[in-house]
């Protein structure tokens, strides 16, 4: 059907399968007319390509409806019809009617899109308007309905209620995307009641429609979903109330408001409302509240004060972009679509109180008045403009491709080619060229608009004895005190003066019974004195203040230093290691109970001992009440890393122990929180059958540091989770669900115990995206689709990550068939040249876009002859030379690999033995330095000797 010049040549065979595809499902006669209209007109051949190739959703959509391409081909716009209430006979009608209309229009977007009909601000309002239309029509069906059932809401006075929806991100803006999450807050003005037969406070009755709403758009049915709708903007996240009135919202703003959610503010709009009689109540209501929200989004003043909130998000979003790996994301990645969002809300939100005319949501719009204001040097709005035009034409190509919502280029070369087709481009290294340039200009700019902080010099503490402590305020006696000081270390002596003055001026300190004030009286020149003998004095006071400041209230801690001189010296020689102890303890000073027993704090643990200790804690807390279970999980891990940590400062025990102990630790966490996910979910749906508390016939497998064993203070736990369990079969509870939903809700569970920020905060940060699939795969796989994924999709770097893979915790017997499938996987026959080339590759990438060593610094994780380096190396080595020595494989960590390359002969002896201490100096120096609280990055001078070693290595096997 197509002629050979109408896309390029490796996509020809998808072409006409897609075609093809069509044809068969739309039966012949439709498919002659068009194939008769395409061979007279050439130029519409070319569309359909672009269409079919890069978009199976658009394909999906035109095989449903057989007249959708010819209609698409032969009008300009399909418009946009709003479904008519009063024919909405049934909650089931509504969804289906939403959806049909959401799929018809994303199919057009798509198509007009690549057609190059419309341009990306008209997409986007198409999108845009189509939410609107969703949302609206969902929310009138349903205060309809719950009028007829509860009566209108009407506020003391008798006032009829309207609720707003407030669009936020991309939907207050008018930035829809294709397949875009929906930010929404729901608001109604005033509290009271409903007048119906069965009334409803006010707050239970928008709270009502809220869900409902939420459900219409949200639910997947079988004719897919309208919005996926994202309430965690609202005022407490997920934790507070799903919709609130307005001297609510305003009480928030005013008295808890953060800096990003100023940020999220600043494209908030109402986007619907419903109720209030004619709809100008509604309509006033909706300006009444962006009025309220104003104040809050914009000050009066020039608002200087953000910009250290800005340096922080800045930071963050560098941060994440180098540890998450979103290299090839065009919305967080480095000139990523996100840093255009933040050059333009920068200067909004510091200047946007004193010139309206930066209060605009749509950042195009934006963008000029920002140069024209100053604020950008000429010709930037233009460059920007251009560049983010272009980051949101690929990303709707990516988006187009499945109806997913991903930014993430895709590694296959021909999925990158049909996507450069598709947009008009004659190959992806054309695509590439304009991607790389437009993210230089936005990658520059960002790194413009906010200026990294000045260096500070390091901030200190104080110092004194009783004569000291008591008179530090009195100016007459200043010289002296800082005599004083000066004389026992602590230096600057001024700094510490005025630490110890502002501690004894401070409000708490004067508001402190007569009792508590004696003890801080008797504990101060302790703590000097005591800090006096530590190699930094003012650094170790500095350090310890926080903590005191934490303790004032409850004296009893005070009592504890002033009747324990060794638990001071410790706490401050501890503190004075790291500044990393120094925070835990003054976010958790009932951690200062450990150090009462100094031979157990320094005593290393094993891992049976930790495993022990842990059910022997978890014994005495009631088994029925969870947050209990949860608070003691966390005092545990909080005391057992303080003592790590102490362990490791003081040199009881060594890097690799300290990996080790840290492992074992996670590991007696995650099977304790395991098996009380596994009492709370099977207390629910009862159990699968074939299962116990032993056998739960589930696993977690760790990836990474965790499955590496070296993992490191306050490490993220990367797993997956799998089971062998029949899915089809159901749980034996009466509420019984099936066996892939359990474990579903298992891992959940497990999860929402692991991550939930207690008053103790999270026991661990988890990251599951290793999973076969990402994100997109289902959060618990079977280990036969395990198997089936790893052998027929999984790319290089996820064989790579699969030779520091290990089950942890779950079912022993289900750990084992793991291991056995991990060893027969690494030890498959594989090409070197193809795997040598695909890993090197995987290196450059990662080097070029993470690694911070310049001329003077070296990066010891991402810096050539660095960490990664040996990494690289030994998964490399792994996965080329298994299959004749599967030995090789039998460990997960990297010392252990090297040591088996070594024995199996398949490296010699001497260069294993300089990688391994290369290896272990790298990771030495980076725990020291995460003790202090400081980046992996070290004098450029510094490990020259195995950094050569390194290199020279990887030129031998990979070079």
């Amino acid at each position: 059907m197509f002629p050979e010049s109408v896309c390029p040549q490796r996509l020809q065979p998808r072409l006409q399968s897609q075609w093809q595809s069509w044809c068969d499902q739309v039966g012949a006669g439709v498919a002659a007319a068009l194939e008769k209209q395409l061979q007279a007109d050439p130029s519409q051949q070319k569309l359909v390509a672009r269409a079919l190739l890069a978009s199976d959703f658009l394909l999906q959509q035109c095989r449903r409806d057989p007249g959708l391409l010819p209609q698409l081909l032969n009008s300009d716009d399909l418009g946009l019809a709003i479904p008519a209430i009063a024919e909405l006979e049934s909650e089931e009608q509504l969804e289906r009617s939403l959806r049909q209309l959401r799929n018809r229009v994303i199919a057009e977007t798509i198509w007009r899109d690549f057609a190059g009909q419309w341009d990306i601000p008209t997409a986007c309002a198409r999108l845009t308007e189509l939410a609107e239309v969703c949302i609206q029509t969902a929310l009138d069906w349903h205060r309809e309905k719950m009028v007829e059932r509860h009566g209108e809401p009407r506020s003391r006075a008798g006032d009829i209620q309207p609720m707003v929806v407030l669009g936020m991100g991309k939907l207050g803006a008018r930035e829809l995307n294709l397949s875009s999450d929906i930010d929404l807050i729901f608001a109604y003005p005033e509290p009271g009641q409903s007048d119906g037969e069965k009334p409803l406070e006010n707050q239970a009755w928008f709270q009502r429609l809220g869900q409902r709403l939420i459900k219409s758009l949200d639910t997947v049915t079988a004719d897919g979903f309208v919005f996926r709708v994202d309430m965690r903007l609202r005022p407490y996240g997920d934790s507070g109330p799903l919709v609130s009135h307005y001297a609510a919202l305003e009480d928030y703003y005013q008295t808890q408001g953060r800096e990003w959610e100023r940020y999220a503010m600043i494209k908030a709009r109402p986007v619907a409302m419903s109720g209030g009689g004619d709809g100008k109540r509604a309509a006033e209501a909706a300006e009444e509240l962006m009025e309220l929200l104003r104040p809050f989004t914009y000050r009066r003043y020039i608002d200087f004060s953000v910009i250290d909130a800005l340096r922080e998000m800045k930071t963050l979003i560098q941060r994440q972009v180098r540890a998450r790996g979103l290299i090839d994301n065009i919305k967080l990645g480095r000139g990523g679509i996100r840093e255009v969002e933040f050059i333009a809300q920068a200067f909004q939100l510091i200047r946007g109180g004193r010139e309206p005319d930066l209060r605009v949501r749509n950042i195009l719009k934006v963008l000029p008045q920002l140069e024209e204001g100053g604020h950008l040097p000429e010709g930037a709005a233009e460059e920007l403009r251009n560049a983010y035009l272009l980051l949101r034409r690929v990303e709707h190509g990516l988006q187009a491709e499945k109806d997913q919502q991903t930014q993430t280029l895709p590694p296959e070369i021909e999925r990158r080619e049909q996507l450069a087709f598709a947009l008009g481009y004659d190959n992806w290294a054309a695509l590439e060229a304009a991607l790389v340039q437009a993210r230089f200009a936005i990658e520059r700019e960002f790194d413009e608009v906010i200026a990294p902080p000045e260096e500070n010099g390091e901030i200190t503490v104080s110092d004194s004895w009783e004569i000291l402590w008591a008179g530090c305020e009195l100016e007459e006696d200043r010289d002296a005190w800082l005599e004083q000081l000066h004389d026992a270390g602590f230096q600057p002596a001024t700094r510490a003066l005025e630490l110890l003055a502002d501690l004894h001026s401070d409000r708490i300190v004067t508001a402190l019974p007569v009792a508590g004030r004696q003890r801080l009286d008797q504990t101060m020149p302790l703590l000097l004195a005591a800090a006096s003998d530590v190699g930094e004095p003012l650094l170790a006071l500095e350090r310890v203040m926080p903590l005191l400041r934490a303790i004032l209230r409850r004296s009893a801690y005070l009592v504890l230093i002033n009747e324990n001189p060794p638990v001071l010296a410790q706490l401050l020689r501890l503190c004075s290691a790291s500044p990393w102890i120094a925070e835990q303890l003054a976010r958790h000073p009932i951690l200062l109970d450990e150090m009462l027993d100094q031979r157990r704090l320094l005593q290393p643990s094993t891992a049976k001992d930790i495993a022990d200790e842990l059910r022997e804690e978890m014994l005495r807390v009631d088994p029925e009440d969870l947050e209990a279970q949860m608070e003691a999980l966390r005092h545990f891990k909080q005391g057992q890393s303080l003592r790590i940590a102490a362990q490791e400062v003081t040199g009881a025990l060594p890097l690799m122990k300290v990996s080790d102990s840290l492992t074992w630790l996670a590991e007696a966490i995650l099977q304790q929180s395991l098996s009380l996910a596994w009492q709370q979910t099977t207390e629910k749906h009862g159990a699968p059958q074939d299962t116990s508390a032993e056998d739960m016939r589930f696993s977690i497998v760790a990836y990474g540091k965790l499955g590496g064993l070296e993992l490191g203070h306050g490490s993220d736990l990367d797993i997956v989770f799998v089971h062998d369990a029949e899915p089809h079969q159901y749980t034996d509870g009466e509420r019984s669900i099936d066996n892939l939903s359990f474990y579903t809700r298992l891992a959940q569970r497990l999860i929402h115990i692991l991550q939930t920020r207690t008053l103790s905060g999270p026991l661990y940060e988890v990251d599951t995206r290793l999973r076969p699939s990402g994100n997109s795969g289902l959060l618990v796989t079977s280990l036969a689709a395990f198997e089936k994924y790893q052998r027929e999709s999984a790319w290089t770097w996820e064989h790579q990550a699969l030779v520091r893979t290990r089950p942890v915790a779950g079912s022993e017997r289900l750990g084992l068939a793991f291991e056995n499938l991990r060893t027969t996987l690494l030890c498959t026959t594989r090409d070197e040249q193809k795997l040598r080339e695909e890993v090197v590759e995987m290196r450059n990438k990662m080097r070029a876009h993470l690694d911070k060593s310049n001329d003077r610094e070296f990066d010891l994780k991402h810096g050539p002859g660095g960490i990664v380096d040996i990494e690289f190396m030994v998964q490399y080595a792994a996965l080329a030379w298994a299959q004749g020595a599967p030995s090789i494989v039998r460990y997960t960590d990297n010392i252990r690999i090297l040591e088996s390359l070594s024995e199996a002969g398949l490296m010699p002896a001497h260069q294993a033995a300089h990688l391994i201490d290369a290896y272990k100096a790298y990771r030495s120096e980076g725990h020291r330095l995460a003790l202090q609280q400081l980046p992996g990055v070290v004098s450029g001078d510094q490990f020259e000797a195995e950094r050569k070693t390194v290199e020279t290595t990887w030129q031998q096997m990979l070079g």
